[in-house]
């Protein structure tokens, strides 16, 4: 898989997981502990793991193909666990790929 198909992937995964847990913090959360509704929670939380999962496999792919180290893999897979992170990581994932830069250092 050439690094750029494998930055496509990347960044497809990082909008659609840091989508799935805004909606999961700023929609499905408050209707669980506010309103008494746990059903959002119940369907959204499984997506957005199943998400992640995906998230984990295209960011690991794209860090073999770019010769990442593997901390800066790491940074980058957390960020994926913190609300807007996501957004902010894969732009500047895709900025640093494309100048044949490490993305963190």
């Amino acid at each position: 898989m050439p690094i750029q198909t494998a930055l496509l992937a990347y960044r497809i995964s990082a909008w659609v997981t840091g989508v799935g847990l805004l909606v999961l913090v700023l929609i499905a959360m408050p209707m669980k502990y506010i309103f008494g509704q746990p059903q959002l929670v119940a369907v959204v939380g499984v997506t957005h793991g199943f998400l992640y999962m995906i998230y984990i496999v295209c960011t690991l792919l794209l860090a073999e193909r770019g010769r990442w180290k593997p901390l800066d893999a790491l940074l980058i897979l957390v960020a994926g666990t913190i609300p807007v992170a996501s957004f902010i990581a894969e732009r500047r994932v895709t900025q640093r790929v494309r100048a044949g830069q490490s993305p963190v250092s």
